[in-house]
């Protein structure tokens, strides 16, 4: 059994993640708040804005193309939209983007990576 790709970037199949957690959130305009009666009121401009949590155990090389797509302005992302259940794409940028040493090897390591995918 093949198993899914979770995440595309810029035409890229990423290796299978060892974590990913997909968050929506909505954008809300100035306007929303509390009224004056005390009760909530939500303007909300944009709806479903995609934010995306991943981490992967990776070799030097796929530790070397990511750095190289965090360093990108715009990224070109389709990913497993667990709302919907299909693939979709959206421009995204990656932030939060941290790295660190899982298993010290002869060939220059295992590597855990994780970063966060924000839509634009």
């Amino acid at each position: 059994m093949a198993f899914s790709h979770y995440l595309n970037i810029d035409g890229v199949e990423m290796p299978l993640p060892a974590s990913y957690d997909l968050s929506l959130s909505d954008v809300e305009a100035d306007s929303s708040g509390e009224t004056e009666a005390g009760t909530t009121q939500r303007d909300i401009v944009r709806s479903g804005v995609v934010k995306i949590s991943v981490s992967f155990q990776v070799s030097p090389a796929w530790l070397k193309k990511l750095s190289l797509m965090r360093a990108k302005p715009k990224l070109t992302v389709a990913f497993f939209n667990t709302d919907t259940m299909i693939r979709e794409t959206r421009e995204m940028y990656i932030d939060s983007f941290k790295t660190s040493l899982a298993h010290d090897t002869s060939k220059k390591g295992l590597w855990k990576v994780s970063f966060d995918l924000n839509e634009y």
